[in-house]
């Protein structure tokens, strides 16, 4: 009785195993574990997300991260970098290199802040950089070669949109592993700020989720049109952040 138990156990693994839908399923988790790494070399460290900007003015404290946050998440990165990836996804997907370009520059023009821009394109350029290396699909060369020959600027989000695309992984879970991901990298921001410590930036994530979820059901709704962030106090933090005699972070 006891090896049949077995046999069936291991028949039934090796069927999941064989699956391709699960097998599908798994690779792209994979590839979102990967670019959501935060030993993944996109830039995502030098950033804070204008937090300092917040921390150099006095504006945030310990109490008032997880609300910056969020306000962040549905006013700003939610409306503008998590929209553009959705639709820059899906025209990639279709071989819409025309609107992928057109996505990506409205973007670019949403950022009024010049070290929000340079944020964006640079670690946009090095993620399509890294990522024709690393996944070498011919829709990230491709629009790699795009970016590189200045035929458009080359955004974070818009990159992300394309890599994920051309790994095959569904536009939903492609925005949820990127907001992840700018939470993560802004947790991270805030233990280097000494605005929390390891535990609590893990708390701070975790209560992140619900509008993680919420952020991506807006962005996966919007158009071209209804791209921009509408967090004009973040906007005045960078602007002086820029002009700071010290910084710690590039934006």
């Amino acid at each position: 009785m006891y090896r049949d138990e077995r046999t069936e156990t291991a028949e039934a693994a090796a069927e999941v195993t064989q699956d391709p839908v699960v097998g599908a399923d798994l690779g792209h988790l994979l590839v979102s574990l990967q670019l959501t790494d935060s030993a993944f070399p996109s830039g995502f460290y030098t950033l804070s997300h204008g937090l300092e900007g917040f921390v150099q003015q006095g504006a945030v404290g310990p109490g008032s991260l997880d609300v910056l946050l969020h306000d962040v998440l549905r006013h700003g990165v939610g409306p503008a970098d998590a929209t553009a990836l959705a639709l820059a996804h899906r025209a990639a997907a279709a071989g819409d290199w025309d609107a992928v370009a057109a996505t990506d520059r409205r973007l670019y023009a949403t950022k009024l802040g010049r070290e929000m821009r340079q944020a964006a394109t640079r670690t946009g350029r090095q993620l399509l950089d890294l990522a024709a290396e690393v996944f070498g699909a011919p829709g990230v060369v491709r629009y790699h070669r795009t970016v590189t020959a200045r035929r458009a600027p080359g955004t974070q989000a818009v990159a992300a949109g394309v890599v994920y695309a051309a790994s095959g992984v569904p536009v939903r879970q492609a925005v949820a592993a990127d907001l992840f991901a700018f939470c993560a990298s802004f947790a991270g921001a805030a233990l280097r700020l000494r605005l929390t410590d390891h535990r609590l930036a893990q708390v701070l994530l975790r209560q992140a989720a619900p509008v993680i979820e919420e952020t991506v059901r807006e962005a996966l709704t919007r158009g071209l049109d209804d791209l921009g962030a509408t967090t004009f106090a973040a906007d005045v933090m960078s602007a002086r952040h820029e002009r700071a005699e010290a910084r710690l972070f590039a934006s």
